[in-house]
């Protein structure tokens, strides 16, 4: 998973308040319930020592998302007065949370995003008989996305009216447009719902290089209307438990590294020393830390140690131990190397991490 979109977190120093909560409108007076959730957090972060000025920055944003409807939630940052990112979540938090601190707390929005699976999603209605010697019409749409976020943010949406007359012929060239979205998208899979006769027909005729990608064909009521990602219900069900092709690509490319003793590591240790030297292309993880974990940090995002002692060894006059997952999140956004999450049960880490490395040399860790 590439982290290119915590970017604007990091381009000032903090500190920051980081803010998670649920603001799904499927309730009963939800503009009340979020304000209620909302006072809760403005108070502790006023005890953690947020500044007024920062609190007005985030309640002008708390609650901003009318237009998402269903379950959800907002993830929004702030420093120094300003607003520093906002996002949505597809999925409310566990528990609204709120933190006031040197490092932003990304770690929670990162896992929102993963597993990260681009796709294509498409649904065909009609409702005549499966022929095309008939009246009527074929109502196509296709939206590409990134599977779970697309949830809440959906992507690129294509409709289209088809005289059924003309569908065999139409589908032809629809498939050539398909691919070429998909191509653009880097989608894992094609995920198709609607009318099985009228569907099979564009099967049939979707290029070879497309169809090889994965066509998965899904039931179920497929609303178009809805605010929500096109076909959501079944990406939940297709997706699920799976990882990006990206991302299992990256642990195919570690493990077999890793067997010939290439440019791998693994373990806490050896993994902080590659990320101190700047050498992670993608940080392996079973899980993403727990808030008890703790690593020592300084101003730059490669000053990250086991100990204290350590980071004032490298030259730090005012080493901080902070939470590993802010910790960690902020090292990668600033190396610019991905995070992948592995199931323990594909691929059991030692202390649950290790690293694909850009390098190596006589000097990395092993």
């Amino acid at each position: 998973m590439r982290l290119s979109f915590l970017e604007p977190l990091y381009a000032e120093p903090g500190p920051f308040a980081s803010v998670y909560l649920d603001t799904s409108r499927d309730v009963e007076h939800p503009e009340r319930a979020i304000a209620l959730r909302w006072q809760r957090l403005r108070d502790r972060l006023t005890r953690q020592g947020a500044d007024r000025a920062l609190l007005k920055v985030l309640e002008e944003v708390v609650g901003a998302d009318t237009e998402v409807p269903g379950t959800h939630g907002q993830a929004i940052f702030a420093a120094h007065g300003a607003l520093v990112l906002d996002g949505e979540l597809p999925r409310p938090p566990a528990h609204d949370s709120a933190r006031y601190g040197t490092l932003p707390d990304a770690m929670p929005l990162v896992t929102q995003h993963i597993p990260e699976i681009p796709y294509l999603a498409v649904t065909v209605h009609y409702g005549g008989l499966p022929t095309a010697e008939t009246h009527g019409w074929v109502t196509l749409d296709a939206e590409t996305g990134t599977w779970p976020a697309s949830n809440v943010t959906p992507g690129e949406r294509l409709h289209l009216r088809v005289a059924v007359a003309t569908w065999h012929h139409t589908a032809v060239r629809l498939g050539h447009q398909l691919d070429e979205w998909a191509r653009r998208a880097h989608a894992d899979a094609v995920v198709m719902g609607g009318d099985k006769w009228a569907s099979n027909v564009l099967i049939r005729r979707l290029p070879h290089a497309l169809r090889d990608r994965r066509v998965v064909r899904v039931g179920g009521p497929t609303a178009t209307d809805t605010g929500r990602a096109l076909l959501e219900p079944q990406l939940n069900t297709v997706f699920h438990g799976h990882m990006a092709a990206h991302d299992r690509a990256l642990v195919n490319i570690f493990i077999g590294r890793h067997a010939l003793h290439g440019a791998a590591t693994e373990g806490l240790s050896a993994t902080v020393a590659a990320l101190q030297r700047g050498q992670v292309a993608a940080l392996l993880l079973n899980h993403p830390p727990g808030s008890s974990l703790r690593l020592w940090a300084g101003p730059q995002p490669t000053l990250l140690t086991l100990t204290e002692e350590e980071l004032i060894s490298f030259g730090v006059r005012a080493p901080r131990e902070e939470r590993a997952d802010e910790a960690l999140v902020r090292t990668l956004v600033g190396t610019s190397a991905e995070l992948v999450v592995v199931p323990e049960s594909e691929l059991s880490l030692d202390e649950g991490v290790g690293a694909l490395l850009r390098y190596a040399d006589p000097g990395t860790p092993s």
